[in-house]
Formats: C-alpha cells, sequence, structure tokens
C-alpha cells in the first residue's frame, strides 16, 4: 500500500499545530513531521519497532476483550448489547487508531490498516444524525447527554476522536474518520460558544486538538472555539465553575501556580502554547513560563514525574515529593513532555527542549515494559516489591497513550526557522527538512545517551546555521570539530545553551561534538524533606535506579557514601543493552543498642529508571541513603526521616506513608483525605506499632496523636486501644501517664498525653486495632 506524504486536505506535522495561519504570529520554530525522520537509534528505534509489533496489537486486543470496541458497534445498531466499561472509554479506542495511524506513515502493514478500517467503520456507525458521539450517553444515559461536562469526558472523547482523524488521514489518506470528526467538531461547535453553552471542557484535551483541525480543514472557526475554550476557564459569568482540581479556579492569564489534576494542567498548558504560538499574546506567554517555573521547581521528580499525589492524581504543595506513594502518572509524563515540545517550538529557550528530554528518557519510557505489552500507571521512586507493570487497567489512559506518543518521537527532535536548524535531542536519525527555501538533508550519528559522541553531516545548497542544544547537565563540552578533526567557528554564546555554527554548502558538512557523561551525584532541594540526607544518580540524561534483584533481594537497607567512586560499564545482554553505574557502598545489618551501626561492604549496580521492573519483581530505590542511619532492616516497613528522627512502623500500606507523620500538617478532620497518612491497612483487628528513634537520645513528656479514621467511606477506625513505650538499654517500658490523663482516640482533634519524662533513644506507639477494622494515623507529635 502506497503512504500518502501529503493530502490536498492536510499537511504538515502530526501533533503540535504551531505553524503559523495568518500574518504576525509569533511562531519561531516549525518541527520537522515524524515521517519525514528515519530513526535508527539504539534507545527509540527497538521501543518504536517493539510499539509497532506489539504495544498496539496488545492495547487492540485489550480494546476488544474489554467492550471498547463493540461499544461503537452495538450504538451503531450493528450488534445487539450494552454498553460495558466506564463513560470514558471511547478516548482509549481513538488514542490507539492515533498510534496505528502514525505507524501506518512510516511502514507497510495491510492487516493493521485493515483492523484499523473495520474498526473505524463501527465508529461511523455509532455517530447520530446530529454528529453526536458518545458510546457511553447514547446507550446508557442519554438524557445526560451536555449535563456533566466537568467530570462527563463527552468533550475529551472529542478531542481524542479529531487526532486519531486527523492522523489517519494524513497517513492513508481515507477519510471516513475525518468526516465523523468534523461531524461531532460542528455539533460542538454549534452547542458551545458565546451564545451556546458556556463550559470549558472538564478535561482538557479538546482545545489543542481544535487547533489541530482548524489547520487541517482552513476552517477559523474550530481555532475560534479552541480559543474559547481556553479563555472561558476561570470564568464565572454564567457558569458556576470547576474549581481547582479541574484548573477551572482562574482564567488561563491570571494562573501561576499549577493546581489539580497533573494531566488535565498539560493539556491545558499545551493548548496554551498553541494559542500562543498562534497570535503572539504575550499575557499567554507570561502565565505559561510562571505555572512552568512552579511545576519544575518544586513539583517535579527527578526523574520527570509530576503529579505526586494519588487523591487528586495531581499535584500538592511544593516540594512535596514522596518517592514510595510518588503519583506520576505516565499520561502526566506524556503531557509534560508534549508541552515542552510546544514551549521549545514557541519560545527557542533551551530549557524546554531540556525538560522534554527528561521526560522522554525516563519517566514516559518507564510506563511499557520492554516487552511492549505491561504497563506502569503511577511511576513511583521507591517501592517495597509490590508495583508491577500489569497488561491493562480499568482506567487505561497510560497504556493507550503510549501507543500514540511512541511512534511520533521523530517529530521531536529536530525544528527549523528561515535560516536555521535545531537540534533538540541527540537521537540517531536522518531527516529532510525545509531552511528558508531550500531543502536540507540531516544525518545524526550517535550512541547517545549512552555514549556522548555525536555527528552530525548536513547537506544544503548554501550554507545554513545550525544549533545544538547544549543539555543543561552536561558539565564537560569539547570545541567541535569538522570531518578532519579541525574546529569549527562558533556562533553566538554557548552559555544560552545553543552551540551555533554554519554548515552545508558546496560539499556535505559535518559537525563533531562529545559531551562528558560522567555520572553525577545529584541532591535534592532541602525542602524536599524525602530526600535529606540521600543522593540520586544520573548520567547524561539517564537517571538511575537499584533494584533488588541486583543486591541478594534487598535495596533498603543499602546506603551510599559521598567518598564511593562511581563507575560505568556497558552491559550488552542486560535489559537489551544498557550503561549501568557501579559503585562501592554498603548494607547495613544491625543498629546497636549504643546507637552505632553494625554494616558490610557491598558492590551497588544502577539501571536506568526507564527498565526497571523488567526483571525479577523486588524492592526498588532512586534516593539512596547516604547514612546507615537511613537504611531500613527487614520489618522496618516505610522508614522515614525528619530532624534527626526515623519512623517505622509493623506495616504501612502502599500507598501510604509514614513521612506523613512528620509533615506537620494540620488534619482539617480525621477523615481528611487530601493530606498524606499512614495507616496499617489491610491488616484488620490486629496488632501494630509505630516506633520514633533518634539520631541521639532525647528528652521527651508529651505525645500528641492525630487518628485517620474514614467512617463512611473506608475501612480505617480509630484504635481500640493504644500505649506508649520507650527504650531503655536492651527492652521497651511503659511511660508513667501523668495525672488523669489517658492514651485518648476521639475525633478530629490531637489526642495529648503527658507523662514523666524520660531520656531515651526511642519511643514506641503500641496499637490495637478494633475487631474487623484497620486503622492509621495523620499526625504523631513528641515534645
Amino acid at each position: 500500500m502506497k503512504r500518502h506524504t501529503t493530502t490536498a486536505l492536510l499537511a504538515g506535522s502530526l501533533l503540535p499545530l504551531l505553524a503559523p495561519m495568518s500574518t504576525g504570529q509569533t511562531t519561531i520554530l516549525r518541527p520537522v513531521p515524524f515521517h519525514d525522520v528515519e530513526l535508527n537509534d539504539p534507545f527509540f528505534r527497538p521501543r518504536i519497532e517493539t510499539n509497532h509489533r506489539v504495544t498496539l496489537a496488545a492495547n487492540l486486543d485489550k480494546c476488544e476483550e474489554t467492550g471498547r470496541i463493540r461499544n461503537f458497534a452495538v450504538t451503531g445498531g450493528l450488534v445487539e448489547g450494552k454498553h460495558e466499561g466506564r463513560r470514558y472509554n471511547d478516548s482509549d479506542l481513538y488514542k490507539v487508531l492515533e498510534g496505528v495511524a502514525y505507524t501506518l506513515r512510516t511502514v507497510e502493514d495491510e492487516a493493521l490498516e485493515i483492523r484499523a478500517d473495520e474498526i473505524i467503520a463501527q465508529i461511523a456507525s455509532a455517530q447520530g444524525e446530529d454528529g453526536y458521539l458518545n458510546t457511553y450517553y447514547t446507550l446508557v444515559h442519554p438524557e445526560e447527554r451536555w449535563q456533566n461536562i466537568a467530570h462527563g469526558h463527552e468533550l475529551y472523547c472529542g478531542g481524542h476522536l479529531i487526532e486519531a482523524a486527523i492522523a489517519y488521514e494524513q497517513a492513508t489518506g481515507k477519510r471516513q474518520l475525518l468526516d465523523v470528526a468534523i461531524g461531532f467538531a460542528d455539533l460542538i461547535d454549534a452547542e458551545f460558544g458565546p451564545d451556546g453553552r458556556l463550559d470549558p471542557p472538564g478535561h482538557q484535551e479538546l482545545e489543542l486538538a481544535l487547533f489541530k483541525l482548524a489547520r487541517a480543514t482552513g476552517e477559523a472557526r474550530y481555532r475560534e472555539l479552541g480559543e474559547f475554550f481556553l479563555v472561558q476557564r476561570g470564568s464565572r459569568e454564567g457558569r458556576k465553575g470547576f474549581g481547582a482540581y479541574n484548573q477551572d479556579h482562574l482564567p488561563i492569564r491570571e494562573q501561576r501556580i499549577v493546581r489539580g489534576h497533573a494531566v488535565r494542567a498539560m493539556y491545558q498548558f499545551a493548548g496554551t502554547a498553541d494559542l500562543y504560538a498562534l497570535t503572539g499574546d504575550t499575557t499567554l506567554l507570561e502565565a505559561l513560563e510562571a505555572v512552568w517555573e512552579d511545576v519544575t521547581v518544586g513539583k517535579m521528580y527527578v526523574t520527570g514525574g509530576i503529579g505526586n499525589s494519588a487523591h487528586n492524581e495531581g499535584f500538592t504543595e511544593p516540594f512535596e515529593l514522596p518517592n514510595d506513594t510518588a503519583y506520576a502518572e505516565t499520561c502526566a509524563a506524556i503531557g509534560m513532555a508534549l508541552w515542552n515540545h510546544r514551549m521549545w517550538l514557541a519560545t527557542g529557550d533551551r530549557k524546554y527542549a531540556d525538560v522534554m528530554e527528561l521526560e522522554v528518557y525516563n519517566n514516559v519510557p518507564a510506563g511499557v515494559s520492554l516487552e511492549g505489552d505491561r504497563f506502569f500507571y503511577v511511576n513511583p521512586l521507591e517501592s517495597s516489591g509490590g508495583h508491577h507493570r500489569v497488561p491493562w487497567f480499568d482506567c487505561s489512559c497510560c497504556p493507550t497513550n503510549i501507543a500514540r506518543f511512541v511512534p511520533a518521537m521523530g517529530e521531536r527532535i529536530y525544528a527549523t526557522d528561515e535560516e536555521s536548524l535545531w537540534v533538540a535531542l541527540y537521537v540517531a536519525s536522518e531527516a529532510t527538512a525545509r531552511v528558508g527555501e531550500q531543502d536540507v538533508k540531516v544525518k545524526l550519528e550517535t550512541g547517545y545517551p549512552w555514549t556522548g559522541a555525536v555527528k552530525l553531516t548536513v547537506e544544503a545548497a548554501e550554507t545554513i546555521g545550525v544549533r545544538l542544544r547544549i543539555p543543561q547537565w552536561c558539565r564537560s563540552l569539547a570545541p567541535p570539530t569538522d570531518g578532519e578533526g579541525q574546529p569549527i567557528p562558533v556562533e553566538g554564546d554557548p552559555r544560552e545553551g545553543w552551540l551555533c555554527v554554519r554548515a552545508g554548502g558546496a560539499d556535505p558538512s559535518e559537525v563533531n561534538l562529545v559531551f562528558g557523561l560522567a555520572v553525577r551525584r545529584v541532591h535534592a532541594d532541602p525542602r524536599v524533606e524525602a530526600n535529606r540526607g540521600r543522593v540520586a544518580l544520573a548520567r547524561g540524561p539517564i537517571v538511575y535506579a537499584f533494584e533488588a534483584v541486583d543486591h541478594d533481594g534487598r535495596v533498603g537497607d543499602l546506603h551510599l557514601p559521598d567518598e564511593s567512586m562511581l563507575d560505568t560499564a556497558w552491559k550488552e545482554q542486560l535489559l537489551g543493552g544498557v550503561a549501568v553505574v557501579e559503585t562501592d557502598g554498603f548494607r547495613l545489618l544491625e543498629r546497636m543498642e549504643d546507637g552505632g551501626m553494625k554494616v558490610e561492604p557491598v558492590r551497588l549496580r544502577g539501571v536506568p529508571y526507564c527498565t526497571w521492573d523488567n526483571r525479577d519483581a523486588g524492592e526498588m530505590v532512586v534516593w539512596l541513603p547516604e547514612s546507615a542511619g537511613l537504611a531500613t532492616l527487614p520489618g522496618e516497613a516505610g522508614a522515614a526521616l525528619g530532624e534527626g528522627v526515623r519512623i517505622t512502623a509493623s506495616h504501612c500500606y502502599g500507598n501510604d506513608t509514614l513521612d506523613a507523620l512528620l509533615d506537620e500538617r494540620r488534619p482539617r478532620s480525621s477523615g481528611d483525605h487530601s493530606i498524606p497518612r499512614h495507616t496499617f491497612w489491610d491488616h484488620r483487628g490486629t496488632r501494630e506499632w509505630v516506633e520514633m528513634r533518634f539520631d541521639e537520645p532525647r528528652e521527651v513528656q508529651r505525645a500528641l496523636v492525630y487518628w485517620f479514621d474514614d467512617t463512611g467511606r473506608g475501612a480505617c477506625r480509630v484504635p481500640a486501644s493504644w500505649s506508649l513505650s520507650y527504650r531503655e538499654g536492651e527492652v521497651w517500658k511503659p511511660v508513667e501517664i501523668a495525672g488523669n490523663m489517658k492514651f485518648g482516640t476521639e475525633l478530629d482533634r490531637f489526642n495529648e498525653v503527658g507523662f514523666r519524662g524520660v531520656r531515651t533513644i526511642a519511643l514506641r506507639l503500641d496499637v490495637e486495632l478494633q475487631a474487623g477494622w484497620s486503622g492509621g494515623l495523620l499526625e504523631w507529635r513528641l515534645e
């Protein structure tokens, strides 16, 4: 089957809409479309091939098994049945079809195209005469159409339909899905706007899709509708508003702090970046730059993960970045990459390309196994061994998002302006680009990210500028040389983040760079309590993780002193071929009664974070303790540190954290789900304990406990009873309660108990859970 490189209707990039639509606009860079880029890269090409061979089929099979495809046939009257699954499941199928389209644009696969055509025919059958398309509302609650814009996902599904339709027409020249998408877009345009329904989408995505549709069709009204949805956010005229969870708390030009659901936020900011590129409205850019600083300075993990909290799948307070309970949804990382790609194209600022690089080498690829058929929804930076990729989720936005993101990777490498070729990512590839009025052939050869040598060959009739990104992490870069090893003149100031040279002309020009890839220690901002006294290791763009499979089944008891030498080794047969980090560390064997630590030397091996959990299941950690005091012995669940204090427990639920007991966040009530907590779930009716140990003996005489109790929502209750003991020598002794005080279990307050002062190295809170119920704590303070 012949691939359609252009069509009468559609042309150009499949992803961001950043080409000017009229005069006076400020877009400075045009992405080189992925279908004009052939990847030969050791990191990305195997993943793209696996996406084609395995991931797309796995996603389509699951869409079959779970009724996501059949829902359309039922809606269209092709078969009998009822709706299966959640209200937003249509979007999953659209995303997979978008990934199919990107794959068909560059690969001949007749069977895949036939399968996609059959699915598209079922989708078309489900569309109403007025253009409406949503299987859930048509089959289950037709009377609720457009009644739940905040959480109904009708507009969100429509956005993914539009993106898939544009991509599929470009790839195959077939219009059926595009006609369906246009019909739905026309209905939305008729229903919403200044003279219609005033709510913006509850889950952002449609906005950026409408900008793409405007470019694809030349219809300015789609762009106007996309702009309406963006600027309407935060408005209270004629509507109630959805609140901060949906980023509907302020107009987009006034937003300076990221709030709410992480994926929604990323799609909003991506759409706003598109709008800035189209209009040149600097008030949009000012807002985007401010919120970008807020995200990247205090709300982003070292792996690029964003959205620390499970309770809102999003953001909480700055520097609140727990590792074991990090949410860091795969979709949020994809959204972060899409937003930063757009920001780079719209501004030329290196910092956005740096973040895009962080995402595509770490959090995003971690979302799918190397085999391509198992997925992470959340991406913690520490695991006690219970976190594994699975074939599917009830809410499977992440597997389907991976399926569409990976095959379009080539579009994120190069961009052009009227005078220059820009290189954002060092991905081995060959491309054809348009610089000014001439076609330019580019060949980039490298073993990056495993090696730092890069060779760029440029063929152009006339010389052009070439701008090569100097990664923010780079500390060693030799002057560029030509094919004969001679220095090449550099233009401009490399401190701005770009190495600028001239290339092309009568003969092909060669530019050689060598980035130093020494392993570097990364320390978190001291305000990140979870990482005090800990270190992460990185090399180039790659962040490393330490797995139990390489360390005799356990990593919680390891620590890495500051003076240890850091080495690297290439392992061809490991995890598809990776560079590992190796160093000398120690394993904690025993805590001595005098406060000392018994340790033994051990050789540590770090593997790329994106490859963890591809071998034997087990513990994992990114942030290694730098001293034995922070290491965790077997049985010390979820140890935490704060101001010389360790907290361990008999058990800690995997989605909770002992860090919560030290974060000094005052609960609003015992059932406060908005803040971190520690629970003993799913232990019920058992005896449990929490221990607080000090680096040095302390005087204590009072304890305050705020119990967690989610009556009416969950299975945690205040305990049946509790007591407090202190360590004296080798034994635990009960404290002597002062006066008529008691070990209270009252709700919605701190339960205070005073006792005869003791000087001790540790205190233990013993808990008897109510029969049949679990329990937990929100805060535990000692004075």
